[in-house]
C-alpha cells in the first residue's frame, strides 16, 4: 500500500509541475502581447523618389530620382513640369494610432502627350529613436493619373494616389513582428481621410499623409492552457479513486 501511496504522490507532483509551467507560459503570452500593445514608437521620417514606370508613355521626360522632389513631362503652355514633393517629420505613436508620415506637396503642370509616366516608388525611411539603433525603410508605389483639360477645372484635375490600396511592409523588433500601413491623405490634421489626391490644374496642394503601425498577424498555434492542465489532473484522480474502489 505504501509503494502505492508513493508512486501516486509522484504522479501528482508531475501532474503539478505540468500545470504550473503551462501557466507560466500563459501568464508569459499575455504579458508580451501587452507589452507588444504597449509600444511606442519615437522618430523621424524621410522619403526620397524612385525611378518611375512610363508605362505606355513613348517619350517620358523626369527628373529627381534618389531626391525627395520628382519631376515629370515635357513642360506645355506656359507651366513647370509636374512636380511631387515629400517631406518628412517627427513622429511619436503607438500600435494601431495613426500618425503622420509626412506631407505631400503636388503641382499640376501642363504637359505634352506622351512624355509623362504612370507610376513612381516612395522610397519612406522611418530613423527611430526610441527605441534606438535601427533605421526601417519601405517602398510604396504612387499611381500617377493625367486627366486631359477640359473647360471644366474640377474635371481636369490630375490626381495620384497610392497602388494595391497603399500596401503595407512589416519589420520586426524585439522579437515582435510589425507593419506600417500608409491609410489616406489629410488636409485637416487627420480628422478626415482620402485615398487620393487631386489637384486642379496650374496648382499646387500640399497634404499629409497618414498611416499607422500595428502588429503583423501570425499563424494560429494551439496553446496549452490552465484548464487543460487542471483536466487532466482531475481525470488523473478520477481514475486513480475508481481503481481503488474496485481494487477495495
Amino acid at each position: 500500500m505504501g509503494m502505492k501511496t508513493g508512486y501516486m504522490g509522484m504522479k501528482l507532483n508531475s501532474l503539478t509541475t505540468l500545470v504550473s509551467t503551462v501557466a507560466l507560459a500563459t501568464l508569459a503570452s499575455v504579458s508580451l502581447s501587452s507589452s507588444a500593445q504597449a509600444q511606442t514608437f519615437v522618430g523621424n521620417s524621410s522619403g526620397t523618389w524612385g525611378t518611375p514606370d512610363p508605362g505606355t508613355n513613348t517619350s517620358p521626360l523626369f527628373s529627381g530620382v534618389g531626391t525627395d522632389t520628382f519631376e515629370w513631362g515635357q513642360a506645355s503652355f506656359g507651366t513647370p513640369q509636374n512636380r511631387l514633393s515629400f517631406a518628412g517629420n517627427a513622429f511619436s505613436t503607438n500600435i494601431d494610432t495613426l500618425f503622420q508620415v509626412g506631407d505631400l506637396t503636388y503641382f499640376n503642370g501642363s504637359t505634352s502627350i506622351n512624355t509623362a509616366v504612370d507610376s513612381v516608388p516612395l522610397n519612406v525611411e522611418l530613423a527611430f529613436t526610441d527605441p534606438t539603433g535601427f533605421t526601417e525603410s519601405f517602398a510604396f508605389d504612387f499611381d500617377i493619373v493625367s486627366i486631359p483639360n477640359t473647360n471644366d477645372p474640377e474635371e481636369s484635375a490630375d490626381f495620384v494616389f497610392p497602388m494595391s490600396s497603399f500596401g503595407d511592409r512589416s519589420f520586426s523588433f524585439d522579437g515582435m513582428d510589425y507593419t506600417l500601413e500608409l491609410t489616406g491623405f489629410s488636409q485637416d490634421g487627420g480628422a478626415t481621410t482620402v485615398d487620393e489626391f487631386r489637384v486642379l490644374e496650374d496648382a499646387t496642394t500640399t497634404a499629409a499623409v497618414f498611416g499607422k503601425i500595428t502588429k503583423a498577424p501570425v499563424q494560429d498555434v494551439p496553446e496549452p492552457t490552465v484548464l487543460g492542465g487542471l483536466g487532466l489532473l482531475s481525470l488523473y484522480l478520477i481514475k486513480r479513486r475508481r481503481g481503488q474502489h474496485e481494487q477495495g
